[in-house]
């Protein structure tokens, strides 16, 4: 999504924005389609609002989150890892060495942030590195038990040297009820570009969020909301695995379907879906919620210091190495 622009020299406000905060302006040439959201309850038809409402003024409890022993919880994992390299097929061959990588790095950031593991899920980890560009699917587990790799794919992260486009910020975001994504709508830009990929498509949206200007050598900061989303399938997706987006997380329309089917970010949506029709709306009818169902998105960064730019990450697989990307 196009990010809150600043004027130039103004110092960003201190405080986080709140859900209120007014849409920015899109820069020329992006695709300024509406997204496909479900109709707020205030529009649907007065039957349809009543129908398995509460009593006024009463609450309706909200069903329990899943919760899965250890042994459970790698048998699932298993299963999801089966499915993600039959439904997947742009998947990487991750070594062990670096599954190890990843984990450990992500066990770090975690540890860091305080962010409280409670209950066995899965963990979407995106390395920003301009060498790696990678996303890696965790089963995380509290307290000392082992953490496994399901899968992972190329991505794109926010790029540097063009206007408007911001370095995605790092951090562990969440997909909370607080925030209804929606969906792509499929249509094209005036460059017969979809921005956020097919009809259908999912975008997980995590707030705004401060971002550096990618364009600015003093990395100033500004607004960005912070989506994850599809990209163009026939332009654009070919060239995952290096910087472009403006700000946003882009993956691959296989990964974007795997991740709405099984429900791995919606944790909080599925139980929201139980009181509330708009989310009920967004979820796929024909979804299977896997019990490992998470809300959270972290994204680090391994690039290592200026002077050490030309080395290459560990994480990039070896076959990139040897040829660029298409496109």
């Amino acid at each position: 999504m196009p990010p809150v622009q600043a004027q130039s020299g103004q110092t960003p406000p201190a405080q986080t924005p709140s859900a209120q905060t007014p849409p920015p302006q899109a820069a020329p040439g992006l695709d300024q389609s509406a997204p496909l959201l479900p109709p707020p309850a205030s529009a649907l038809p007065p039957s349809d609002v009543a129908a398995g409402s509460p009593a006024p003024g009463a609450e309706v409890p909200l069903p329990p989150i899943p919760m899965l022993d250890e042994g459970q919880a790698f048998e699932e994992a298993m299963r999801l890892r089966a499915d993600f390299h039959r439904e997947v097929p742009v998947a990487l061959h991750l070594t062990a060495e670096q599954q190890a990588q990843w984990i450990a790095l992500a066990r770090q950031q975690v540890e860091q942030a305080g962010y409280v593991i409670d209950r066995p899920q899965v963990m979407i980890v995106v390395d920003r590195n301009p060498a790696v560009q990678r996303l890696c699917l965790l089963l995380v587990m509290p307290g000392q038990a082992d953490w496994q790799v399901i899968g992972g794919t190329r991505v794109s992260t926010g790029t540097t040297g063009r206007k408007y486009y911001y370095i995605t910020p790092t951090g562990i975001f969440t997909n909370t009820a607080d925030r209804l994504g929606y969906r792509a709508l499929g249509t094209k830009n005036e460059n017969g570009i979809r921005g956020i990929g097919a009809k259908g498509m999912r975008v997980w949206d995590f707030g705004w969020q401060w971002a550096e200007k990618g364009w600015l050598p003093s990395r100033e900061k500004g607004q960005i909301r912070l989506e994850m989303h599809a990209t163009d399938p026939d332009f654009l997706e070919r060239r995952l695995g290096r910087t472009a987006s403006e700000g946003c997380i882009r993956i691959p329309a296989t990964l974007n379907v795997f991740l709405d089917r099984h429900g791995l970010l919606d944790v909080a949506y599925e139980q929201k879906a139980a009181v509330d029709r708009r989310f009920r709306a967004l979820l796929r009818p024909d979804r299977t919620p896997s019990p490992l169902a998470g809300l959270a998105v972290l994204v680090l960064d391994t690039a290592p210091p200026p002077a050490d730019a030309r080395k290459t990450a560990g994480l990039r697989d070896e076959a990139a190495h040897r040829a660029p990307a298409n496109g």
